[in-house]
């Protein structure tokens, strides 16, 4: 389930732009067949990110289940996590160059934006 969230996330742009992180909560009820039939936001963090949340929660498929030999709504909470990339953090890194000034180290910062 992992996965299939990392895959199919879209980071909304207004967050994206304000930076916000944090996670979503979403309560949701599994129906007999295991789809996504309800979905409510327990703990939101706004800025489209609820919204996207709600939406990434209802593509999910679950397994028939049954509890004590009847089918029944399962109800679930989902967290789903907003982080943003490391790539959009400056990277660093060293770089010596030996053959002209031995000993000579370079320091470099690469800003994304």
């Amino acid at each position: 389930m992992d996965e299939f969230i990392k895959k199919n996330l879209r980071y909304p742009e207004e967050a994206m732009e304000l930076k916000i992180e944090g996670t979503v909560a979403v309560e949701i009820d599994i129906d007999v067949f295991g789809k996504v039939s309800a979905a409510k936001v327990k703990h939101g963090l706004g800025h489209g990110c609820d919204e996207e949340a709600v939406r990434l929660v209802k593509l999910l498929q679950f397994e028939k289940k049954k509890y004590k030999g009847f089918y029944v709504v399962f109800h679930k909470t989902i967290n789903i996590h907003f982080r943003l990339h490391e790539a959009s953090k400056p990277v660093q890194f060293s770089y010596q160059y030996k053959e002209k000034a031995p000993g000579t180290t370079y320091n470099y910062t690469i800003n994304p934006d």
